[in-house]
């Protein structure tokens, strides 16, 4: 069998052996027995019958042998069949889906703190690793001002002219005085009014250089510190929210998993390829699996993404939010929750917006 043949090809009696197994190592993690088998099949046939099957389903590529026991457990193949022509991918129970819509029916107007709410709403419900991936900020700037929280702490508020509001923490830069940060604020305010984020380094170092007589030094290194989150964050590099982590330990995990979790977690840190994340989404809505080393942003931690991208008013794609986790997750249940997450904060992004 090649890798696109389709679940029609296998006879039927192949077809629920694989099925059921697939189903009891999704829930159990264990390798299924043809002992076990026997138990639940629909079709009364004997364990030697049901050995056969699994031992050709095993030279199909869609099953393996862990060990020497004599049971199962599907292949990254296997998984990416089932999932292609067995899954039955239902809606969210409604318990779930209110839990979904409560969770995000705020008056946030940030959006960011929304994305967050939305990551650690998702990570809770499916038990695995959310990921959300923040749009770009790219309406006009209308107002930005620079709060103190601490002499090592401290906030600057950015408010575009659709109305969003977002705030960064950072280190203001020490011996920092009130009137350092009016003269930052003002200065801010006068160069940038009307223009976007993405535009704000290389306006902000233009009338620096021109105007660095007229400035303040602290309200220099002010400027300088204040902006750089924000330009980090349209270069890519703040814009992946990661909640959960956690969920992908317990007690039960072997050294090897652990190994693999480890790289996922480097992976997370580093932000590797997150570009990458919305090119997963591409043709348009709707949920994609990748399982294993079809996952390009985290193939090396053997993990498995259901990721959904999430779109404005104009149907654009400006951003992604999905689940991670081992190869052995939950699909029927995670995908409709990631589909119906995205929907909803697709449409709350949008009325903000």
């Amino acid at each position: 069998m090649n890798d696109t043949t389709p679940i029609s090809e296998l006879s039927e009696r192949s077809r629920e052996v694989f099925r059921q197994v697939v189903e009891s190592y999704l829930e159990t993690g264990d390798p299924v027995g043809s002992r076990t088998l026997t138990r639940t099949l629909t079709e009364k046939i004997s364990a030697a019958t049901v050995r056969n099957v699994m031992q050709d389903l095993e030279f199909l590529g869609l099953l393996d042998s862990p060990h020497t026991s004599a049971g199962r457990i599907p292949t990254e193949r296997g998984l990416r069949l089932f999932v292609d022509g067995l899954l039955e991918v239902g809606t969210v129970p409604a318990p779930e889906r209110s839990e979904i819509e409560r969770s995000l029916d705020s008056n946030e107007p940030d959006i960011g703190g929304l994305l967050d709410k939305a990551g650690s709403m998702l990570s809770g419900l499916t038990h695995g690793a959310s990921l959300v991936l923040a749009p770009k900020t790219e309406s006009p700037i209308k107002h930005l001002e620079f709060v103190s929280l601490s002499p090592d702490r401290a906030l600057v508020v950015l408010v575009t002219a659709d109305g969003q509001v977002e705030n960064r923490l950072f280190t203001p830069p020490a011996g920092l005085t009130p009137s350092a940060m009016r003269e930052a604020a003002n200065f801010l305010n006068a160069i940038l009014e009307g223009r976007t984020v993405s535009e704000m380094q290389t306006v902000v170092a233009r009338e620096i250089d021109a105007r660095r007589q007229e400035l303040d030094a602290l309200a220099q290194n002010l400027i300088e510190d204040g902006l750089a989150i924000w330009v980090d964050e349209q270069d890519g590099r703040d814009r992946l929210i990661v909640r959960g982590r956690a969920n992908l330990l317990d007690e039960g995990t072997s050294e090897a998993d652990l190994e693999r979790i480890r790289q996922l977690f480097d992976d997370l840190e580093r932000k590797r390829d997150l570009a990458h994340l919305l090119d997963l989404t591409e043709g348009g809505d709707g949920v994609r699996v990748f399982i294993g080393s079809e996952n390009k942003l985290f193939s090396l931690s053997g993990s498995s993404l259901v990721v959904s991208p999430y779109m404005n008013a104009e149907r654009k794609i400006i951003g992604a939010i999905g689940v991670i986790g081992p190869t052995r997750l939950n699909y029927a249940r995670i995908v409709p929750i990631v589909d119906y997450t995205a929907q909803l904060v697709g449409r709350l992004v949008s009325r903000r917006s």
